[in-house]
């Protein structure tokens, strides 16, 4: 469904959709990494600590995909009324999530040696 207003230069729509399935890459790679880091052998990290990581690795990846279409659609609302572009409010969410994950797993594997 397309929004009221007016129809953008099509290379900030194609810009706009480029930038979406790069959430949804992102969103790929934390789910592979989670699922990598569960697969881990059981001596590396502790059983417990591995599910961990695993798991905030693939909730940071749903996040990362449930937000990509919603985003999409407020920058494409935004394009199409010339307002200024909203801030990606998921951004801060996965960056500080992903730093804390590879603190945490670094110090363990630190730890571990």
């Amino acid at each position: 469904m397309e929004s009221p207003g007016n129809e953008p230069d099509p290379r900030f729509t194609l810009a706009n959709e480029r930038t979406f399935l790069t959430w949804l890459s992102t969103s790929l790679a934390l789910s592979a990494g989670g699922v990598a880091m569960a697969a881990v052998s059981e001596d590396v990290f502790v059983p417990w600590m591995r599910t961990v990581l695993a798991l905030s690795l693939v909730c940071l990846s749903a996040l990362s995909a449930a937000m990509a279409y919603p985003r999409w659609r407020r920058v494409q609302r935004a394009l199409r009324s010339a307002a200024p572009l909203p801030p990606p409010a998921i951004a801060p969410l996965l960056g500080y999530g992903v730093a804390a994950v590879a603190v945490l797993a670094m110090i363990l594997i630190l730890l571990g040696r």
